[in-house]
């Protein structure tokens, strides 16, 4: 079973990397796989390598982030057949030449990959479960590799992968015996979904828990800061070069007028909504609660950000928090 998951992971990993940022040199990443949830380090492979064991791959899910990784399989030459419930997005897709399907099962049928990215468990649940679902067509499945890039609930990644792992392949090769399903969602945002330089994990609800109390560290320094008097600027600098650094102050500032490039720039648009890092905390609660872990931080994170939607800007970016709840101010132009 162990040498079985690494060659999927091998493979996976293949047309994650090549894929969505044509990595050609070697690199070590971290995937975990939904079963039986183990974790192995992965290579990545050139492009080469990887036709013989991919070529069509399907996508569900195209929103800010799906449709960036969508069109980075397209740039790369796979052939890829794509849903959405959106139909302007089908329709756009279905213009750029793109096949277009109406349900996630005629994506199953014509793809030997699918990767989803939706927003929610319920989601999930509907595009594998539901009506012309991706298991619609009951035990035989045509992807040997179902890749689940969305942030959700343990819980149901468990259930999803014992339900992909009682299924058999209609067509066995390349020694692929039985279909898998992988947890793989992913961090670094549109921006990284843009630029191909997404990272897969398998630990996502604590990452981004940890980046919500890190976006809540900083964005209250750096309000107190200008409160005393020290320009945003000068602090971020300071906090650069010192035991303060960390994403939220180097790579994603909250700042309006501190970084350029980033949400805060640009109003708050685009970027990880307020509404998708209010979920994610909520999932974060509950794993907590789950296993009996001390959370007061996600306590206090889940209220901030639950405010923060309910004053109506839960599609704003979540570094928001730094005007909307702090009072924080731009940088001057």
């Amino acid at each position: 079973m162990a040498m079985r998951m690494r060659t999927y992971g091998h493979r996976l990993r293949a047309l994650l990397s090549n894929s969505f940022s044509k990595v050609e040199h070697q690199s070590q990443q971290l995937l975990v796989s939904s079963s039986p949830f183990h974790s192995f380090p992965t290579r990545s492979f050139a492009s080469s390598n990887l036709s013989s064991h991919f070529e069509s791959v399907g996508f569900i899910g195209l929103g800010n982030m799906g449709s960036r990784m969508a069109n980075n399989l397209l740039k790369a030459g796979y052939k890829v057949t794509v849903h959405d419930v959106n139909c302007n997005v089908m329709k756009m897709y279905s213009d750029m030449g793109v096949s277009t399907k109406q349900t996630p099962f005629e994506v199953a049928e014509a793809s030997e990959v699918v990767i989803t990215m939706l927003p929610s468990s319920s989601h999930v649940l509907e595009v594998y479960n539901g009506p012309n679902g991706l298991l619609h067509g009951g035990s035989l499945l045509t992807p040997r590799l179902l890749i689940d890039s969305s942030t959700i609930d343990p819980q149901t990644s468990r259930k999803l992968s014992v339900s992909v792992s009682n299924c058999t392949l209609k067509d066995t090769k390349d020694n692929w015996e039985s279909p898998l399903m992988l947890d793989a969602p992913v961090s670094g945002g549109v921006v990284a979904a843009e630029a191909g330089t997404l990272t897969f994990m398998a630990a996502k609800i604590c990452n981004n828990l940890a980046v919500a109390v890190s976006m809540l560290g900083v964005s209250e320094a750096l309000a107190l800061g200008q409160s005393l008097g020290i320009t945003a600027s000068t602090l971020t600098k300071i906090f650069n070069c010192s035991s303060a650094r960390c994403w939220s102050s180097d790579s994603y500032n909250p700042v309006p007028g501190v970084m350029p490039g980033v949400p805060s720039s640009r109003n708050y648009s685009g970027g990880f909504a307020s509404k998708l890092m209010a979920k994610d905390l909520n999932l974060a609660a509950a794993s907590a609660e789950e296993v009996g872990v001390k959370s007061p931080l996600t306590f206090l994170a889940q209220n901030i950000y639950a405010e923060i939607c309910e004053n109506g800007h839960e599609s704003e970016d979540f570094s928001c928090v730094f005007h909307h709840y702090y009072s924080g101010k731009g940088e001057p132009n």
